[in-house]
């Protein structure tokens, strides 16, 4: 008999200093009781980069497959998997409705491999608003932009 899957929320998101430009990303994992946080720094980027980042690393910190709720504000991500955009984009040869390459696919390929270990559900949420883990999550990736300028600027 399976192992019935865990259940994890996953809260992501990124931020960008100017765009492009330094760029941070963040993910709050909870399950039962149970907290982790994750951000990091990307010296130059754009903020969809840093979206996906923050979701590509939520999914990789899971040790084992699990069924997630992962929450974004970023319509990018969301919609991606939501609307069948990747499926579309993947049976045009990674093309859009423009026929020009789609951006960011080494991020995309990543996380539908990483959603493939899952049963992921993908949840909109909106920015900036009253969800205080989606609102930690911009606090974190917006601190990991300035505690790297701060660590550059005193190395300089």
């Amino acid at each position: 008999m399976a192992k019935p899957f865990k259940e994890v929320e996953i809260y992501t998101d990124g931020a960008c200093s100017g765009n492009p430009g330094p760029g941070g990303w963040a993910a709050v994992l909870l399950y039962g009781q149970e907290r982790r946080e994750v951000s990091g720094y990307v010296e130059y980027t754009t903020n969809q980069r840093m979206e996906l980042q923050a979701a590509i690393e939520g999914l990789q910190a899971l040790k084992f497959p699990c069924r997630v709720r992962l929450y974004s504000d970023s319509a990018y991500l969301i919609n991606a998997f939501e609307k069948k955009w990747i499926e579309r984009w993947q049976s045009n040869g990674w093309l859009n409705a423009k026929k020009e390459p789609i951006e960011n696919q080494d991020q995309w390929e990543t996380l539908i491999n990483l959603a493939q270990k899952h049963e992921v559900s993908w949840i909109k949420v909106l920015g900036h608003a009253d969800n205080p883990l989606n609102n930690h999550c911009d606090q974190l990736a917006r601190t990991a932009i300035t505690a790297k300028q701060g660590l550059d600027q005193r190395v300089n």
